[in-house]
């Protein structure tokens, strides 16, 4: 289905900058006229859907909703697969009420230790990340990237942002945390799911 953005606004619904700096960055190419919901100060719906896609289309409708412009909104998170691919959903929570991500990391590793996982190939695990678009008039549409890798300890690089400095992509000696941001922007989860969202604003290629 092809989609078109009404004016070429649209809100980004998230309140983490870290991300809509991330969004911001592979919105663009396409010319929008991009702002945040928390620059719009809109309120952050509480997630109670049990997929990154449930809770991504929760977030974009709502942000649509009060803003009545399109709105974009990401879901993504790590799934561990020794912890039965904790933390998922939960990836932010675990970072606990003041989003301190070396807590959740930190977190993350110690259940690593306690299942045993110590070797690399006990340690695979993949980000994921699920798009909604949501345009004025009740259509709404979501797009799921995702790329695979392992977890490493401790924590490496000071790019990116969440679980990066302890993610290894597949096929690299770095993690995301010690990556050149424009080089995970061309690999990541969530340039996964742009390119499909890109596709469907665009079947000339933007």
């Amino acid at each position: 289905m092809q989609l078109e953005i009404p004016d070429s606004k649209l809100v980004v619904a998230s309140h983490n900058q870290g991300k809509v700096r991330e969004i911001s960055a592979l919105l663009a190419p396409l010319g929008l006229n991009v702002v945040s919901a928390g620059e719009l100060d809109l309120p952050e719906p509480e997630e109670t859907e049990t997929t990154f896609e449930g809770n991504a289309r929760l977030k974009a409708e709502a942000a649509m909703t009060a803003s009545g412009l399109a709105a974009l909104s990401d879901d993504s998170g790590l799934c561990v697969d020794a912890l039965d691919g904790a933390p998922g959903i939960y990836s932010a929570r675990w970072a606990g009420p003041t989003k301190d991500f070396a807590v959740a990391m930190r977190k993350v590793e110690d259940e690593l230790i306690s299942a045993g996982a110590m070797a690399p190939a006990a340690r695979s695990a993949h980000f994921v990340c699920a798009l909604c678009l949501a345009l004025p008039g009740g259509t709404s549409q979501v797009f799921t990237g995702k790329v695979h890798g392992e977890m490493v300890w401790p924590p490496r690089g000071e790019h990116g942002f969440g679980y990066d400095p302890v993610f290894k992509p597949a096929g690299h000696d770095i993690t995301f945390g010690e990556m050149d941001p424009d080089a995970k922007h061309a690999m990541s989860h969530r340039a996964h799911a742009f390119a499909q969202l890109v596709e469907a604003l665009s079947p000339s290629g933007i």
